[in-house]
């Protein structure tokens, strides 16, 4: 029966698998197999060793730390962090230190980019995909930045917005450019919470290039007044 961190590593391994990654024993190393190739207990500086090493064409990229189901992954983003700046130089790397890193059970997965303005650790529904995260690489591509700037992208129009929806904008791109990735808008009933949100979809994918929005109701007609707010706009 397998250990708790065998299980994690099964789990693991199918998971990067399903993003189209290569999984490597480090003995039997073969950087060109795929676009992305994960490495297993990968050696690193002063014989430390990182449960996967990943490559993209060719080139170190990130790391992942392997944890028990269950474990708590707050605060493994500095041991993670530690080993993308001991890669041993005979490995080509994209950046050093290795601008991305994962921590997982199997179950839970966090990512963190060190990229981003204020490097912060964040769940994800899976690992990226290796093309991906080239694209991360490019300075147009990192999200965070560009809503690091949002709030002075241009001057918003105001005419057609109360002054609690002007307030509650101007408060939600200080949050995000602070790296605050959990904000909440609370707004009396009547006043146009869903044209607040809708302007500042606007604003996201006009300043920060945002690709993907997801609005998530409980109601079939609150869906319907976005379509018209959006339409409106």
């Amino acid at each position: 029966m397998p250990t708790p961190e065998e299980l994690a590593r099964q789990n693991i391994d199918a998971l990067l698998k399903q993003c189209g990654w290569t999984i490597q024993k480090r003995s039997e190393i073969n950087l060109s197999a795929g676009r992305g190739v994960a490495i297993t207990e990968g050696l690193l500086k002063g014989g430390d060793e990182a449960d996967y090493l990943l490559f993209v064409d060719g080139k170190a990229i990130g790391t992942v730390e392997a944890k028990p189901e269950g474990f708590t992954l707050t605060g493994v983003e500095e041991q993670s962090g530690k080993y993308g700046k001991g890669l041993l130089d005979i490995y080509p790397k994209w950046r050093e230190p290795l601008p991305f890193a994962y921590e997982s059970t199997g179950v839970e997965t966090q990512f963190t980019s060190q990229l981003d303005p204020i490097s912060k650790s964040r769940n994800v529904f899976a690992f990226h995909r290796a093309e991906t995260l080239l694209e991360y690489l490019e300075p147009d591509h990192q999200l965070n930045n560009r809503l690091a700037n949002i709030a002075a992208g241009d001057q918003m129009a105001t005419s057609n917005l109360w002054s609690a929806q002007i307030e509650a904008i101007r408060n939600l791109e200080k949050s995000l450019a602070a790296n605050k990735r959990r904000a909440l808008i609370q707004m009396a009933t009547g006043s146009g919470k869903t044209y607040t949100a809708v302007n500042f979809v606007y604003r996201l994918i006009k300043l920060a290039g945002a690709r993907r929005v997801l609005f998530l109701v409980d109601r079939g007609n609150l869906g319907d007044q976005t379509l018209i707010a959006n339409c409106e706009c």
